[in-house]
């Protein structure tokens, strides 16, 4: 019997596991994973383990793809505290539809998305920062000289800062970091 099927097969393994080690993209691999799940599946099948195979293409391929795409899309969310006179229509200034395209713009690029979370004023909004609700706040900073309206960005988590602050086109804010402790300490 020719069994060159059977090598061409088990070469898949490797071949998608570099695949899935290399993918940059997670839903890709997430897709990787399910091929992989499947590859090994058909293997255990070939060679005469169908309880491994069963097992394999039940629990290592749907349960754990399911498990994967509930965490990579409830983990890529950055959620940013906003003031909710920010979120009124007729107030909202270009400077700020500006800036939130330009977090939207940079946030795709890293495959995240961005959530606004309106909070009734400052202190809730300072607040939900160090209470770890919120990723970043963006308040107007006080009446400057200036015609148009600046904004105060702190953001809590460094990765993101350091994203941020390496691709953000925009000069409607200063941004800033803050290094919310477990205890609820404020350290900058």
């Amino acid at each position: 019997m020719n069994d060159s099927y059977l090598y061409l097969i088990i070469a898949l393994l490797p071949l998608t596991a570099g695949l899935l080690v290399t993918q940059v993209n997670p839903y890709h691999a997430l897709i990787l994973r399910g091929v992989l799940g499947a590859v090994a599946a058909m293997v255990d099948a070939v060679l005469g383990a169908a309880d491994v195979a069963l097992t394999e293409a039940l629990m290592g391929t749907m349960l754990s793809i399911a498990l994967y795409a509930i965490a990579v899309r409830s983990s890529l969310v950055f959620r940013l505290g906003v003031m909710e006179n920010q979120l009124i229509q007729k107030n909202q200034d270009s400077n700020f539809q500006e800036l939130i395209n330009d977090f939207r713009s940079i946030f795709s690029k890293h495959y995240m998305r961005l959530e606004i979370v309106p909070y009734a004023n400052n202190k809730t909004l300072h607040q939900a920062l160090i209470e770890k609700e919120v990723h970043a706040t963006c308040s107007p900073l006080a009446e400057t000289e200036q015609e148009q309206e600046t904004y105060q960005t702190a953001i809590r988590v460094q990765r993101i800062y350091n994203i941020i602050e390496s691709e953000l086109s925009s000069s409607n804010t200063s941004l800033n970091y803050v290094n919310v402790l477990d205890s609820g300490e404020k350290h900058s």
